[in-house]
């Protein structure tokens, strides 16, 4: 389904946006790395692991005001990151999963 890839790439898209948004952030990457329990040289590593980029959006959904200042600084509308996350895998809309 053409429609399902676009949506899984654009929702990927706004992930790695927002993962670059708390990478830069001095404040939100430490508590990113606190609650997610992963150090900052296994980012990279992890970004790969299935859930990773759904848990990237759960973490700047959690936060109203993390959320605006994302969504201001990207130009991304934040009902585009809550559409984003159920489009990930581990996002919850029942993703097929792929063992």
């Amino acid at each position: 389904m053409a429609n399902a890839a676009s949506m899984r790439e654009e929702a990927e898209t706004i992930a790695v946006k927002a993962l670059a948004f708390v990478a830069s952030d001095p404040e939100l990457l430490p508590r990113f790395l606190a609650l997610t329990g992963i150090e900052a040289h296994s980012i990279r590593q992890a970004a790969g692991e299935p859930g990773f980029l759904a848990g990237v959006l759960q973490f700047i959904l959690a936060h109203e005001p993390t959320l605006m200042r994302f969504a201001e600084e990207t130009g991304t509308p934040p009902a585009a990151v809550g559409r984003a996350l159920r489009a990930l895998p581990l996002g919850d809309d029942n993703h097929e999963r792929s063992i």
